[in-house]
């Protein structure tokens, strides 16, 4: 993929986390994916704990806006940067996150996902 088709492929993922769109995020990533963030310190593995964990996710956090910073092709997938708004307009605090992406194609078989609040 180009950085153009990085940018945009993000920026689709993004948008889907914004909308809470589980159905749509399962889309991005693989059947037999990895998934791991500060929640998930061992790690998600398959497409079906995805969801589930994105379900019980998003019902309980508040509305979030993830603003796509910047891209990096990496072999095999690439790195992405954003900010998020953690409720109406940053109303409950913002953070900054990366996340390490590796793809087959357009699924995304490897997610690693690291964030740190901002002032």
């Amino acid at each position: 993929m180009s950085v153009t088709d990085i940018a945009a492929y993000n920026a689709d993922w993004l948008k889907a986390w914004t909308d809470k769109d589980v159905d749509r995020l399962c889309g991005f990533y693989a059947d037999d994916c990895t998934y791991h963030d500060a929640q998930t310190v061992a790690g998600l593995r398959g497409n079906d704990a995805l969801r589930a964990y994105l379900t019980g996710l998003f019902a309980a956090t508040p509305p979030m806006t993830y603003t796509p910073d910047e891209v990096w092709p990496i072999p095999g997938g690439f790195c992405g940067r954003w900010y998020c708004e953690i409720g109406e307009g940053g109303s409950l605090g913002r953070m900054r996150g990366f996340d390490l992406v590796l793809l087959d194609g357009d699924r995304i078989t490897l997610n690693e996902v690291y964030v740190h609040t901002l002032p």
